[in-house]
């Protein structure tokens, strides 16, 4: 992860993103790109660190570049806003957990902010993002 960390801290710097949070995406969904292969994984409809799914999105960059860290954050602050949109009252913690969530399954899945992760991957996707973003914290990310 850490050949990622000055790219990830400029994409944070840029976007408002904490980076922590996108070192935890990248550390799930490509294990910081040790899961991939030529920059490619589930069943070659993700591209990159970040897992762009590719039916629903143009990739931008190459695999492990800041243009696609970059893309894929504005994707997650993009279903920020939606969760937001949906949810006014909720917490921003629980914004950004139901962002992560939505990251992973869509905003249109994510249909209560108590369980955000009932339709994740493995059903603990955004909890797991959490945590990994917290010990990436640790590590100045």
């Amino acid at each position: 992860m850490n050949r990622y960390k000055s790219k990830i801290l400029s994409v944070a710097q840029k976007t408002g993103m904490d980076g922590a949070v996108i070192a935890g995406i990248i550390s799930r969904e490509s294990r910081a790109g040790s899961a991939l292969k030529n920059g490619w994984g589930d069943h070659n409809n993700g591209f990159g660190l970040m897992q762009v799914d590719i039916r629903y999105h143009n990739k931008e960059g190459t695999w492990n570049s800041e243009q696609h860290i970059n893309q894929a954050t504005n994707i997650l602050i993009s279903f920020y806003n939606t969760i937001k949109k949906n949810y006014p009252s909720a917490s921003k913690e629980m914004w950004l957990k139901g962002a992560i969530a939505a990251y992973n399954t869509g905003p249109g899945r994510v249909k209560n902010l108590n369980s955000v992760d009932s339709y994740t991957t493995g059903g603990d996707y955004a909890n797991d993002v959490v945590a990994r973003a917290q010990f990436f914290k640790a590590y100045g990310y």
